[in-house]
């Protein structure tokens, strides 16, 4: 059976605002827990006024408080701003306060515009390229192993937590999935980024995997964008917002997450429009039957088990909803509201 895990952009709704959308991450953590699904993952992203999430590890500590059993983790910390000691620290001390529950997803990207990204690197002159670097030295301060730099051999990570925390790189490329596959870590494909070449780039991770003490062979999620309603019409007309927010990323103007009406009535360019239509290849629109269906196909043909779900609506609670009509469908099992 599919697993189904939830990633959350804490997305800041038009005429909403940032504490509104914290608050609203808490509530839909709290209900995917109960409707069964088996992880939460927080993004970062920085300088936009359409989310809110600058800081996973913060987020996580809030969201495991008010969850009981659900993973919990980074999707992802965007690892070329930071310390591997400092991130080693910070999601061992997760792991000790919430045991066994913890992730750590791994990103590249900047999370924001060229300007954002240089103050992320004010005083350092350590760059994207020391990434993978970066990644050999927090594999080995949280699992063990040989650090990339020996001078920091005698550095201990504490407090050191009874189960670490798990590792995961994310990318949509080949270059991530190949960096996945060399360091032996699970790989989180971003669909709803960058849908093309999928397949083929899971199935270079899975042939080009080296076993290593994290991990013994290859394990290989993906994330989805989905937008579900009782029927295709109410789907379809939610959707209007994401097409609007996807035209206006690729304008450097990602503000608050727009209403559909704001949508429909934005007068687009014949240029704009197609940008604009361009998002339904990266997102999964309809009624439950047909989401399940095409998760269900998108996951064999892409030999995964597990499916990671980013769904964004301006109205929260068809945001809830849409969890809920597919958590029915695939029959996951509830637990007892809190």
């Amino acid at each position: 059976m599919l697993t189904l895990s939830v990633l959350d952009q804490t997305p800041i709704r038009s005429g909403g605002t940032a504490a509104q959308a914290i608050n609203e991450t808490l509530e839909l953590a709290r209900a995917t827990e109960n409707l069964g699904y088996h992880r939460y993952w927080l993004a970062e992203h920085h300088g936009t006024e359409g989310l809110a999430g600058c800081s996973p590890e913060i987020l996580i500590a809030r969201v495991a408080a008010v969850t009981s059993h659900m993973r919990v983790g980074s999707g992802g910390v965007m690892l070329s701003h930071y310390s591997p000691l400092k991130v080693a620290e910070n999601f061992s001390l997760l792991a000790t306060m919430y045991p066994d529950r913890i992730d750590v997803g791994l990103g590249r990207a900047p999370g924001g515009d060229q300007l954002t990204t240089l103050g992320m690197a004010y005083g350092s002159e350590i760059g994207v390229e020391y990434y993978p670097t970066k990644i050999i030295d927090l594999k080995a301060f949280l699992h063990g192993g040989e650090l990339a730099n020996p001078a920091l051999s005698n550095v201990k990570i504490m407090p050191k937590p009874d189960v670490p925390p798990q590792m995961w790189l994310l990318g949509s490329s080949d270059e991530s999935a190949k960096m996945a596959a060399k360091f032996g870590l699970p790989y989180s494909f971003a669909h709803f980024i960058h849908p093309e070449g999928a397949e083929d780039i899971i199935g270079l991770y899975r042939d080009t995997f080296e076993p290593s003490d994290v991990l013994s062979e290859p394990s290989a999620t993906m994330c989805v964008g989905v937008v579900c309603a009782e029927t295709q019409e109410e789907a379809d007309h939610l959707a209007l917002s994401r097409k609007l927010w996807r035209l206006q990323l690729t304008k450097g103007e990602l503000g608050p997450y727009p209403t559909p009406e704001e949508a429909l009535a934005y007068p687009y360019t014949d240029r704009e429009r197609h940008i604009a239509d361009s998002a339904e290849r990266t997102g999964l629109v309809g009624p439950p039957d047909k989401v399940k269906e095409e998760l269900e196909n998108l996951a064999t043909r892409c030999g995964v088990d597990e499916m990671m779900i980013v769904t964004i609506t301006h109205d929260f609670q068809a945001r809830i909803k849409s969890y809920e009509l597919v958590s029915e469908a695939f029959g996951l099992k509830r637990t007892a509201a809190a």
